[in-house]
């Protein structure tokens, strides 16, 4: 499986489950919205009010689940930064609403760099797992 495959697998789903730990260490998940980069980056908005930007801020390691259906799947692990404005580029051309977004209080992007992508397609007798660390 090649980079661009990976990224075309992204590139077509829109919802990831994310997983944080909070404070006291106990895993915390959300649903999110996310655009990919060429780079497979992964790019979400959340606010800051929420549990999920908490604990980004003290710990930004996280994984990610994306992709349920028809038995493909992909486990990503990376650390989450805050977006740049190009990278905010990337998810308003995927989500153009997300630019009505920029009016609510506490908005905030944030950019997953990759560690270690897991490609499963269960559907597939031989070569259905793939594993990428970056």
């Amino acid at each position: 499986m090649t980079k661009q495959e990976l990224y075309a697998f992204l590139a077509s789903r829109d919802l990831a489950v994310l997983a944080t730990i909070d404070a006291a260490y106990a895993p915390e998940a959300a649903l999110v919205a996310f655009a990919v980069t060429p780079d497979l980056e992964i790019v979400f908005d959340t606010v800051k009010s929420s549990r999920k930007y908490l604990n980004l801020v003290a710990n930004p390691r996280v994984a990610l689940v994306i992709g349920w259906d028809d038995e493909v799947t992909m486990q990503y692990e990376g650390e989450a930064e805050p977006a740049r404005h190009d990278d905010r580029e990337i998810y308003f051309r995927k989500f153009p609403d997300g630019r009505d977004r920029l009016k609510w209080p506490g908005i905030v992007h944030f950019k997953i760099q990759p560690r270690w992508i897991r490609y499963c397609d269960y559907k597939k007798t031989s070569d259905r797992i793939f594993e990428m660390t970056f």
